[in-house]
């Protein structure tokens, strides 16, 4: 015979949900007790009397039954039968009748840091997407990277390489980078300077974290990389916009706001500065590091896409000749893909024994595969091959890209022909507020002009990538934006 609680579980059961009819009662009776529909002591149906009342096998609800007992939230009580635990609280009661709260539809009972109303990456959504210069992933044969990922299966395999490691990341990708910046770019390091992140925004995430304080100054040029901002302003930090021109951050402004704040760190991305994509000067960068002894700040140098440079021969990093002031941030994601999230720190040891520390308190470790298999691309050779065969193409749609900005865009928009770089910035004579909000009506999605600056004062424009889109895509892209442009 029924018991005093009145079944009202058949309404939530349903079969042809993807959940399965246990867990369905099991989270019922859950939510009939967090709800104090049921109370401590309360006895339930019998397992066939519930069965009948649902229209499910009886081993269903004794499936279900059993869980619950073993959870805590039942008791058996022999031949009397189940019942509610005597052990729980009292609930908070509840109207009986509210509506069933789902995690979408519940009230948020605790505080939280909500995000900002303009999201720091593009949403996917319908339409063509402008990036901001990413590399075109159908570049990269799928097979060489399966190769590599079976490569690194088996290895890992053979050596016991699937456990819990080092939180600097992969022995083996730590040496290979540390060879390739050492080689390449001139940079004083071992593996000991290395510690892999996932991206170079982790890393610039974690370099800030090891430095910033609430209420320290970071500065970062007018026109920068808004992720990186969120970053510092997320840890506490107090934002220095300082202006810069064609030659790069404005060193006059830097040492200024030094003059008049504790400094903590400079944020800047000297190869190719983003947005504007200009190279930060010689004298400036030595100047730049002579403040960087005499202030006492650390210099974050963001090297997001040193591989392509297309006239003469790339300045070599900060960090190759001030080790002991930068702390440098790579990435393999445009050389690579940006799907495998494989970034890196440079630092002096004890640096990157802080930074490890905080990989290991957010992350435990990296992906030891993913690391070993991209380290196996740099071993074998296949890295440079296809970084050779890519500069070549991606040379080729920048000069077409040019084109076809000077006959679609022709008089409205001005730029300048970026050295390297998988991006162009423009700068236009028309309404940039009317031109975005007309954007997505035909069909672009793409970075706000307003993303990139850090105070209201600065130059707007647009970053536009062209290493991602092919002839047809680039030609349809900038076509659409001269019809937003009205």
């Amino acid at each position: 015979m029924l018991r005093p609680w009145q079944v009202s579980l058949g309404d939530r059961i349903d079969s042809a949900r993807d959940v399965p009819i246990y867990m369905q009662i099991i989270q019922a009776l859950i939510r009939d007790i967090e709800r104090g529909r049921l109370t401590s002591g309360t006895y339930l149906p019998s397992s066939r009397e519930l069965a009948q009342i649902l229209g499910v096998n009886r081993k269903t609800v004794v499936i279900a039954y059993e869980d619950l007992i073993a959870q805590g939230w039942l008791d058996s009580a022999g031949t009397r039968g189940t019942m509610v635990a005597s052990a729980l609280p009292d609930p908070v009661r509840r109207h009986q009748g509210e509506a069933e709260v789902t995690m979408s539809t519940a009230a948020i009972d605790y505080r939280f840091a909500s995000p900002p109303d303009r999201p720091l990456a593009l949403p996917s959504g319908p339409g063509l997407k402008l990036d901001e210069g990413a590399p075109d992933g159908r570049l990269f044969p799928a097979e060489l990277l399966a190769r590599a990922y079976r490569v690194a299966t088996h290895r890992a395999s053979r050596d016991n390489g699937f456990q819990y490691r080092d939180p600097r990341g992969s022995p083996a990708l730590r040496e290979s980078i540390a060879t390739m910046l050492k080689s390449q770019r001139g940079l004083p390091v071992t593996a000991e300077n290395i510690c892999i992140t996932r991206g170079s925004q982790n890393g610039i995430f974690l370099a800030a974290h090891t430095l910033i304080c609430p209420g320290d100054s970071v500065i970062v040029e007018e026109l920068t990389y808004e992720p990186a901002v969120a970053a510092f302003r997320a840890l506490g930090a107090n934002i220095l916009p300082v202006g810069l021109d064609e030659d790069g951050i404005d060193i006059d402004a830097v040492e200024l706001a030094c003059r008049r704040n504790a400094v903590r760190a400079v944020f800047v991305t000297p190869h190719h500065q983003f947005p504007t994509t200009v190279s930060l000067r010689p004298e400036r960068r030595l100047r730049l590091l002579e403040l960087a002894r005499q202030f006492g700040f650390a210099i974050i140098e963001d090297d997001y896409d040193h591989e392509f440079h297309f006239e003469s021969q790339p300045l070599l990093p900060m960090a190759g000749y001030g080790p002991g002031l930068v702390i440098y941030v790579g990435s393999l994601s445009k050389l690579l893909l940006p799907a495998l999230r494989i970034g890196y720190v440079a630092a002096p040891p004890p640096v990157i024994d802080a930074i490890a520390h905080m990989v290991s308190l957010t992350d435990g470790m990296g992906n030891t595969l993913t690391e070993d298999a991209a380290a196996e691309l740099i071993e074998n050779g296949e890295l440079r091959r296809h970084a050779r065969k890519v500069r070549q193409i991606y040379a080729k749609r920048r000069g077409d890209f040019a084109a076809e900005i000077d006959r679609t865009l022709g008089g409205i928009a001005d730029y300048r022909m970026p050295d390297g770089g998988l991006a162009f910035w423009l700068r236009f004579d028309t309404d940039l507020d009317q031109m975005e909000a007309r954007a997505a009506a035909v069909g672009l999605r793409f970075a706000s002009s307003r993303s990139f600056m850090t105070r209201d004062s600065a130059p707007r424009g647009l970053r536009i990538g062209f290493a991602s889109l092919n002839q047809h895509e680039a030609r349809t892209a900038l076509a659409a934006l001269r019809e937003a442009a009205g």
